[in-house]
């Protein structure tokens, strides 16, 4: 028997964490500015930002499906790693003339707020 979901009603677990929202909601951005990358031929930095973004959602989502806490912390782990070498894409890009530090401010502001929350979400897993 199938069960529709009701307006609002989530279906899966991560879908109730802030910290998958919030990655969500970056991710759209930094998908565009890979798309403006691509737009000027830069093909391989576009890939490498779009893999290194999806994989912060990705690994929230897989791990909140761990049967265990200390699993969950693990991928929480992971998207925290994933966070950092997208933060390190936007600097080199910057650094390189490829990106203006200023069109990249707001997308650092919202990785180091998102790294704070992973590392708390982490340590309260561990608790």
């Amino acid at each position: 028997m199938e069960r529709r979901r009701r307006q609002g009603e989530k279906q899966f677990r991560f879908e109730e964490l802030e910290v998958w929202r919030k990655a969500a909601d970056f991710s759209a951005g930094l998908f565009a500015l890979a798309e403006e990358l691509e737009q000027r031929k830069c093909f391989r930095f576009a890939e490498q930002l779009r893999a290194s973004v999806l994989s912060i959602t990705n690994n929230i989502a897989e791990g909140s499906g761990s049967l265990s806490k200390t699993d969950f912390a693990g991928f929480l782990n992971i998207a925290r790693r994933s966070l950092f070498e997208t933060a390190n894409i936007l600097m080199i890009l910057s650094r390189n003339g490829y990106l203006r530090i200023d069109g990249i401010s707001q997308f650092l502001a919202a990785l180091e707020e998102e790294s704070r929350m992973l590392l708390a979400f982490i340590r309260t897993l561990r608790s």
